[in-house]
């Protein structure tokens, strides 16, 4: 399975704008940036809209026929677990395989004594340390400056904390090469939902763990430092996560390298739309370690929906207007699911009162991420993110209004990927 060096998770909410994000996609291509998408949706998503993974594969296949799309593309079990991935596997060819609640922990919660687990993971750590006895010791990486150094105690450490989720991630691949068979699916290891980043240490180890574990993973997302919130900009300080960033470029060409690891393997970026701040020191530094990436954008998209939507007036305006007011009086409900990767001042949002009033000019530009905007709300931005719940309990009059504004919408979708996600990562 050739993933290509640079791709992008896309699709949406509610299957209507895939062809728009290819638009953007061929419009790359013809400035000589190939990018392979990667439908994804997870199994939350799946569950709020009431759709199923089937429904994303029919959605890449239409949209790759009816675009002209000639590149290789891909459908992603976005976010699985054991406990979901099953439902997945006849219709993906790409498995994100989610371990970070298993991050720190040793065996399945109940499964055995607090000693019997005790010594199991002494056994584990033990086992692992003297297999690496080679990662001890400082380690120079092309790339930065400073060798990464490595002692057993730190080598313990990060495999009491690590190591069970990376055996859960080849526990998982287990069970999808057995019905799908070797070499005919991308693999996809995630870490991202934790309460830490992962240190250049730390991803070292987690790799060669993967490696031990017979993962030939092509993707991993680690935890980056700073906040990765949905549809706004990165929260945090550039220079460090730009630091950071060429760190774990290095460790994972060093690895690769010297490991059983695929030599493609390439970060990924999850929450990776809108995150303008950064795509700049992503950009330098991908093109620096002629280094591959993969970045999530899907949820931007859901919100081009609505900016289309008001723009077209009318009905559209009016649904936009009622996600708004309904996602207003369920915050609780919506965000919770949420939280981690959220920032609301509740008392920065606009009354559903005073929307109601709003044209959709002044919908428009506070919904947009277009931060020297005056009027630009990232706090309503983050609100109608997770307020994709209340447009799909609309049903047919929600869905008969994206057809209706279709064109509008479309033209915003291709145009939020081409020019504020694509041009500055790689143009």
């Amino acid at each position: 399975m050739n993933l290509g060096k640079y791709s992008f998770g896309v699709g949406d909410r509610f299957g209507q704008q895939g062809r728009a994000q290819l638009a953007a996609l061929i419009e790359a291509r013809q400035q000589g940036v190939d990018i392979v998408p990667v439908w994804n949706k997870s199994n939350r998503e799946h569950s709020i809209i009431g759709t199923k993974p089937a429904d994303v594969r029919r959605e890449a296949d239409a949209a790759v026929a009816g675009s002209g799309w000639k590149g290789p593309f891909f459908v992603d079990a976005d976010h699985v677990s054991l406990n979901n991935v099953d439902a997945f596997i006849d219709a993906s060819d790409f498995f994100t395989i989610d371990v970070a609640d298993f991050v720190g922990r040793a065996s399945p919660l109940g499964s055995r004594s607090s000693a019997e687990t005790q010594d199991g993971r002494a056994a584990e750590i033990d086992s692992f340390v003297a297999a690496h006895r080679d990662l001890l010791g400082a380690h120079r990486m092309e790339g930065i400056p400073e060798p990464v150094e490595l002692d057993e105690a730190r080598l313990r450490s990060v495999a009491a904390k690590y190591l069970f989720a990376v055996q859960q991630a080849g526990e998982i691949f287990r069970r999808v090469e057995a019905r799908k068979g070797p070499g005919t699916f991308v693999t996809e290891v995630s870490m991202d939902e934790t309460d830490a980043p992962q240190t250049p240490v730390e991803l070292l180890a987690i790799l060669v763990a993967m490696a031990d574990e017979g993962i030939p993973a092509e993707t991993i997302a680690p935890k980056f430092s700073g906040r990765f919130n949905k549809g706004v900009d990165y929260v945090g300080d550039v220079k460090q996560f730009a630091a950071e960033f060429e760190q774990d470029l290095a460790v994972i060409r060093f690895a690769a390298e010297r490991f059983c690891l695929p030599r493609t393997l390439k970060l990924s970026i999850h929450s990776g739309s809108d995150k303008f701040s950064i795509y700049k020191a992503i950009g330098a530094a991908i093109r620096r370690f002629d280094a591959g990436l993969h970045v999530k954008t899907a949820g931007t998209t859901w919100l081009e929906e609505l900016i289309g939507l008001a723009q077209a007036g009318g009905e559209g305006l009016a649904i936009a207007r009622e996600v708004y007011a309904k996602s207003h009086g369920r915050m609780e409900e919506l965000c919770g699911p949420y939280a981690t990767v959220i920032d609301i001042d509740s008392r920065k949002l606009p009354t559903p009162d005073e929307v109601g009033r709003w044209d959709s000019g002044q919908f428009v530009a506070a919904l947009r991420h277009d931060p020297a905007c005056p009027r630009y709300n990232p706090n309503l931005r983050q609100l109608l993110h997770v307020g994709y719940r209340v447009a799909a309990e609309m049903g047919p009059r929600f869905l008969g209004a994206l057809e209706q504004c279709e064109s509008t919408i479309a033209r915003n979708v291709t145009a939020n990927l081409y020019e504020r996600h694509i041009r500055p990562l790689f143009l």
